[in-house]
């Protein structure tokens, strides 16, 4: 029987999938995987890191990059074979033609240099969300998938479930009616990822030997290493993260922004408590979309409503009920309304029970949409074999959600009314938040200028 190659593989996958064309493999080429496997590198193995080690294993795991021996060290360890580095760009320059796949796990502040280093060489890309650190950054990655052509995929697992696609249909099927008020909350901030330090300054001190600190802060103005940045709370920092909703945003507006189709907002609106320390990211606060109609759809407010504000019950609900303390989202309908626990659509009902039960005979009738799932990475997966076209969080998709939860983050950041000119990436009337919007990349983290040429 002939030996079923990589390159046998992808030449009948590649008839199998018909219109769409696969991405090219290391094949042939050292460090070639047996049984047609992707070869995966991981930046950043600590954490959610290790769904990305899991998934590759799965795969061919030929590489690890982490700046913090400890952190990795279970990668390590599990992955016998892989080669570590601290570096990711000395990473690929050394296995460029052994891998085929990058994925992406480390601060927000650097995915965007990791994924840039990873596309331009015709890597594809997966992303733990939110995509990016500021605007320009998600939008130039953008630009970078259409020009290197790769597969790509942000880590929003709640867009694999069966109960997205659900939340989709009913909406679409007119279950719901128009929808012009969204209500979403979360219990962030909260421990171990948002402590404020008990003093401003914060102490600093020497970096632990494990820890390669000037790896670690990459593209951003360096500062001295201190435990209130790191192994959790560097979210509560500007510099690294981009707080409570850039931790679960991406995840609890992803229904609302998909099913709905809400675009760009045209002013976003803050509440919050006195800003604490320099740099050090509010701890509470209540934020306002204003979305705009599109086409026939009405516009539509959405808010985002952090742990210490009081949620509002929504109008077809059981008052008895007190509304679920770890986070969800809710879609106020002009014939029903939508509700799901948490901060994923994991389980979506139309509250009260008793109006469930009413129009399950309608529900039952709508032809389920197969998943393209079971999780985000198994999905970029497939579609780099050629099974489907492309993940379902890609970044045409994954972009524009992630401008919406940095919008938001902006107004938390500055206090400020945020006017937005999409076509223009301003802010209208405050052209001095322009460097939030696109920060300064230093320390030779410098990428996709290029892209913006004409």
């Amino acid at each position: 029987m002939q030996k079923n190659t990589r390159r046998t593989f992808l030449k009948t996958t590649a008839a199998a999938a018909g219109a769409f064309a696969l991405p090219s493999f290391s094949i042939g080429k050292p460090g070639e995987s047996a049984n047609n496997k992707i070869n995966c590198a991981v930046v950043g193995a600590g954490g959610m890191g290790g769904y990305a080690v899991s998934q590759s294993l799965r795969e061919n795991l030929v590489a690890i990059a982490d700046v913090d021996d400890s952190r990795a060290a279970k990668a390590y360890k599990r992955s016998k074979g892989a080669k570590g580095f601290k570096d990711f760009r000395v990473m690929l320059d050394k296995l460029d033609k052994e891998i085929d796949c990058v994925l992406i796990s480390t601060p927000d502040h650097t995915h965007f240099a990791a994924a840039m280093e990873a596309m331009q060489r015709g890597k594809h890309v997966f992303i733990q969300k939110p995509l990016a650190h500021n605007i320009w950054q998600v939008r130039t990655l953008r630009k970078a998938a259409h020009k290197y052509g790769v597969q790509t995929q942000m880590g929003n697992q709640g867009h694999t479930f069966d109960g997205m696609y659900r939340i989709k249909e009913w909406v679409d099927a007119g279950i719901v009616g128009d929808v012009k008020e969204v209500i979403t909350w979360t219990n962030r901030p909260c421990a171990p990822w948002f402590i404020a330090p008990k003093k401003f300054p914060i102490p600093h001190e020497d970096a632990p030997k494990n820890v390669d600190w000037n790896l670690w802060q990459g593209p951003v103005k360096h500062r001295s290493f201190s435990r209130e940045f790191v192994p959790t709370k560097w979210r509560s920092w500007w510099d690294y993260g981009c707080g409570a909703l850039g931790d679960i945003g991406c995840h609890t507006f992803d229904a609302p922004f998909y099913v709905l189709g809400l675009g760009m907002p045209n002013k976003v609106t803050v509440e919050r408590e006195e800003p604490p320390g320099p740099g050090f990211i509010p701890m509470k606060s209540v934020v306002t979309y204003h979305f705009p109609k599109r086409g026939d759809k009405p516009a539509v407010k959405m808010k985002w409503i952090e742990a210490g504000y009081e949620v509002p019950k929504p109008k077809r609900w059981d008052q008895s009920k007190p509304m679920p303390s770890k986070g969800g989202m809710y879609m106020e309908g002009s014939k029903n309304t939508l509700y799901h626990e948490g901060m994923r659509p994991t389980r979506p009902v139309i509250t009260p029970d008793e109006r469930m039960k009413e129009v399950m005979p309608e529900i039952n009738k709508i032809a389920k949409t197969e998943k393209l799932g079971p999780g985000p990475i198994e999905e970029l997966f497939r579609a780099i074999k050629g099974e489907i076209k492309k993940p379902g969080s890609n970044f045409d998709y994954a972009v524009p959600l992630t401008e919406v939860v940095l919008l938001g983050a902006l107004a938390q950041r500055t206090g400020e009314t945020i006017r937005w000119d999409a076509k223009k990436m301003k802010v209208k009337g405050h052209p001095e938040l322009h460097e939030m919007i696109n920060e300064p990349q230093l320390n030779g983290f410098e990428y996709g200028k290029d892209l913006w040429k004409a």
